[in-house]
Formats: structure tokens, sequence, C-alpha cells
């Protein structure tokens, strides 16, 4: 079995080498020694959230955490082609849904969408409370499925932000793919590029409109069709990026 995940402060791992001692503390620590009681010689990983992770057992619990017996750091590269899911506001806490598992299966940002269908809408103190649920929700996923790195929600756009967000994408040398049911490109034909960002844009329950898909297209995104099956928005995004990451070799 893996060994659990802690994440650590930002640019707190930075001086730890291997053979040192690092304490976990603050409510990861407490999480680790209190609620999961690991104990002596347990293994467990430390990450940053930005790609370092020690790797060591547990040396003791304290009062103040758990003091971890470093046995390696690894540093993970930031990979040259980034997958940001743009999932658009839904009901249900399907969107939730779907950034949750996005980040399981690989994806590096998501980007919240008020679309023009979306039921959901994001404004003053609910967006900051959902942006938040959203960060969560991320952080708890890239826990579970052993990350180092855990993707950053961005700030919510909405359509005319979005349209900005795809040409600037596509004039450094990226790709923008809108999932969209009558699309006859697969996903699978398009031509990936080397380095830069992969946009994946997710429509809400009611699908993107018309107008909506021109506004994109015509600003460079490409409109592309998953697979036979139409999927929730929930499935959509995370099966795009899953189909997408093996593309780049990361699962090979």
């Amino acid at each position: 079995m893996s060994a659990p995940v802690f994440i650590a402060d930002h640019g707190s791992l930075r001086d730890v080498v291997p053979g040192g001692s690092y304490l976990l503390d603050g409510t990861e620590g407490r999480h680790a020694g209190v609620v999961q009681r690991r104990s002596p010689g347990e293994r467990v990983d430390v990450v940053d959230g930005h790609g370092t992770r020690l790797i060591g057992v547990v040396e003791a619990v304290t009062g103040d955490g758990v003091v971890v017996a470093v046995r390696e750091v690894v540093v993970e590269t930031e990979p040259s082609v980034l997958l940001v899911l743009v999932q658009a506001l839904a009901k249900g806490d399907r969107d939730e849904m779907a950034i949750e598992a996005a980040t399981e299966v690989g994806v590096d940002a998501v980007i919240p969408w008020q679309a023009e269908r979306s039921i959901v809408v994001w404004r003053g103190d609910r967006a900051v409370k959902s942006r938040s649920r959203w960060s969560s929700t991320v952080r708890s996923a890239a826990k579970q499925s052993r990350r180092a790195r855990v993707p950053e929600v961005e700030l919510p756009l909405d359509g005319r932000g979005l349209v900005e967000r795809v040409r600037s994408v596509v004039d450094a040398g990226g790709v923008v793919l809108v999932l969209h049911e009558e699309a006859t490109e697969p996903i699978a034909d398009v031509t990936l590029p080397e380095q830069g960002e992969c946009l994946v844009v997710v429509g809400p329950e009611g699908g993107i409109g018309e107008v909506e898909l021109t506004r994109l297209t015509d600003a460079g995104a490409t409109a592309v069709r998953l697979g036979p099956h139409v999927l929730r928005t929930s499935t959509a995004g995370p099966v795009a990026v899953a189909v997408l990451a093996q593309r780049l070799g990361r699962w090979a």
C-alpha cells in the first residue's frame, strides 16, 4: 500500500535533506498524530503542493505534531504541457465532483466558468466561499491520490473572460479543446503542443450554446468529440483529462 500524504506549507521543505528530520506541525501534524494516530516506524510522505516530496517514516509523535525521519527528497518537475480544466458551474455539486476526479487523474489547474447556461451563479461572498470550497476539494483529492502537486483553482471567468483566456493560450502556442457533442473531430486526433497550456472546456448541464461555442472557436479554440456517448458535466472533464494525460505520456 502506498504511503499517506500530508501537505506542508509551500517553501517549508526547501532546506530539508535526506538523513534529517522534519516536524510536521499545524493542522496536518495534528491530523497525522491525533486523528490518524500514526506511530513510530510508519511510512509517510510529506509534500508542499508544488512538486517537492519527502519520503520518510514517523520518528516520534509529540504535542507539536509528528517528527518525520527523512529518507529521500524527490522534486518533481512541472510538466511541459499543463492540463487545465475549465469547468462550468453546475448544480447539485456536479462541478465539484468533476474537479475532484480531474485532480485524481492529473489535472494541473482548474478554472471555474460562469457559462451562459450555468444555473449556479457565483457573486460576491458566495463566489469567495465557493472558490474556497473548490480549493479544499482539490486539496483533499490531491492527498487521496498521493500527488506532490496540488492544482491551483484560478479566479472564475465569465464568457468574455474565457474568450480572452482562449486567445492568450492559443497566441502562446497552446491549445484549447471545447468538448461538444456535435463536434466531429475526436479528441484523440487533435495535435497537442510540446509545451504551454492545454485547456479543456466543459459546459454545464444544458450544454454550451451555439453562440457561446462560436465565440470560443473564433478565438482559436477547437471543438472536439470525446467519444460516442454524451457524458455528464461531472464526468466529461475527468475523462478528457485522462485521455490527454495518456497521450502526453504521463501514464506510460
